[in-house]
C-alpha cells in the first residue's frame, strides 16, 4: 500500500497542495481545525490519500459527512475515473464543496445536501463503496454506510487508537444484520501513529429495516 500511495502522490501531488491551499484560505465555513496549508496537507490530506488503494476499480463511491471534502475530494483527484459523491447535512458546508470542486475543475464531484439515513431512501446500495472520516463509532457508521453500498462492494472507516476500543464493544456483532461480514483491520500511515481502517465488505443486500430514522443509529445501537 504504501508504494502505491507515494506513487499518486507524486503524480497529482500540484492538485492536493492546491486543494490544501483552498481549504486554509476557505472562511465562510470552519472546514478543519488547521488554517495551515502545510499542516493540512501533512495532516489531513496525506491521511486521506492512505485510503485511495482500497477505491474500486470502476462505479460510484460516497464520502458520507465530507465536511471539508476528506478523503472525498482527494479520491476526486486522484481517481478520475470515478464518481465521487460528498455528502454532508450542512449547508454552508456543502456550498464550500461545490466552490472548492469548482476551483479544482473536478468533474467527477456530485455534492448532496443531504443527511445519510434520507440519501439512502432514493439511493439505496448505488454505491460500490463508501466510507467517512471522523463521523461516527464504527458500529453506527457501518449502519449508516450500508444501505449505500451495492452487494460485493465494501465500506471502511478511518480510526486511530480510540477505534481499537470501538470495535471491542461490537466484537460480538451479528454484522450479517447489516449484510456485512465482520470488519477487517487494515493499519496504515506511520506506525507511531497507530492508524488504521476497518473495512467491511457487503455480502448481502441490506434489510428494509434500514436505514432507520435520522437519530435511532445513535440513540438504539443496532448490536445491542
Amino acid at each position: 500500500m504504501e508504494s502505491n500511495v507515494k506513487d499518486m502522490e507524486s503524480l497529482w501531488e500540484g492538485s492536493l497542495r492546491r486543494y490544501s491551499e483552498l481549504l486554509a484560505s476557505y472562511t465562510a465555513a470552519r472546514l478543519t481545525g488547521s488554517r495551515k496549508a502545510e499542516e493540512l496537507y501533512d495532516l489531513h490530506v496525506r491521511d486521506s490519500l492512505y485510503s485511495a488503494p482500497l477505491l474500486p476499480e470502476m462505479g460510484e463511491v460516497i464520502d458520507v459527512g465530507s465536511g471539508g471534502g476528506l478523503p472525498g475530494i482527494v479520491w476526486a483527484i486522484c481517481r478520475p475515473d470515478l464518481g465521487v459523491t460528498l455528502l454532508d447535512s450542512s449547508r454552508k458546508k456543502c456550498r464550500a464543496l461545490l466552490e472548492i470542486a469548482a476551483a479544482l475543475d473536478l468533474k467527477n464531484v456530485s455534492v448532496v445536501w443531504e443527511r445519510c439515513e434520507e440519501h439512502a431512501l432514493t439511493a439505496r446500495e448505488r454505491y460500490s463503496l463508501a466510507s467517512a472520516r471522523a463521523v461516527a463509532h464504527a458500529g453506527v457508521l457501518a449502519e449508516y454506510l450500508s444501505p449505500l453500498v451495492q452487494r460485493g462492494g465494501r465500506l471502511f472507516a478511518f480510526k486511530g487508537p480510540k477505534g481499537v476500543d470501538e470495535l471491542a464493544e461490537v466484537e460480538n456483532a451479528q454484522w450479517g444484520k447489516l449484510g456485512l461480514t465482520p470488519p477487517q483491520f487494515l493499519p496504515y500511515g506511520p506506525e507511531d501513529r497507530s492508524y488504521f481502517f476497518a473495512l467491511w465488505s457487503k455480502k448481502a443486500p441490506c434489510p428494509s429495516a434500514y436505514p432507520r430514522k435520522p437519530g435511532l443509529a445513535l440513540s438504539k445501537n443496532w448490536w445491542r
